[in-house]
């Protein structure tokens, strides 16, 4: 038998470890599954030189009309519908996990987004918002008045 001298921190470190491991593992999945069933589509985005470019991932767009892209007040907007065929009877159905019905993403856009030429595309499921950055590049002098 061999002797371990005892360490009242070890277990408050074991338990921390734990702490850490539940809330960086199992919450991001939790909350994200949440997100797909409340209609909330995940989003990324990122920047290039001269624009922001947002992804969004909704599968099973079937019309551009079902979609709706809006900006106000540095706030863009993502809403719209997801349609299935209804033809299968709910005793029929074994599984239901994809999404369907009412979607809306809301997410608030940098400073320097400009809401004029913005372009959108959807392909394979995913739709690319690019929205250009105001040039800021330009030096304006501002003359003083004395008197």
């Amino acid at each position: 038998m061999s002797l371990i001298p005892y360490d009242p921190f070890r277990y408050l470190e074991t338990m921390r470890r734990d702490f850490n491991r539940f809330f960086s593992n199992e919450f991001p999945s939790l909350f994200a599954h949440m997100d797909e069933h409340m209609g909330m589509p995940r989003i990324d985005m990122h920047e290039t030189e001269s624009e922001y470019i947002v992804s969004c991932d909704i599968p099973g767009l079937e019309r551009k009309e079902d979609v709706h892209i809006d900006v106000h007040n540095h706030v863009l907007t993502i809403s719209g519908t997801i349609q299935r065929n209804q033809h299968i009877k709910e005793e029929q159905m074994h599984r239901r996990e994809r999404f369907f019905g009412r979607f809306q993403r809301s997410i608030t856009l940098p400073s320097d987004a400009t809401a004029d030429n913005i372009k959108a595309t959807y392909k394979n499921g995913v739709l690319d918002i690019h929205i250009p950055k105001m040039m800021s590049d330009q030096k304006k002098h501002v003359d003083i008045e004395f008197h």
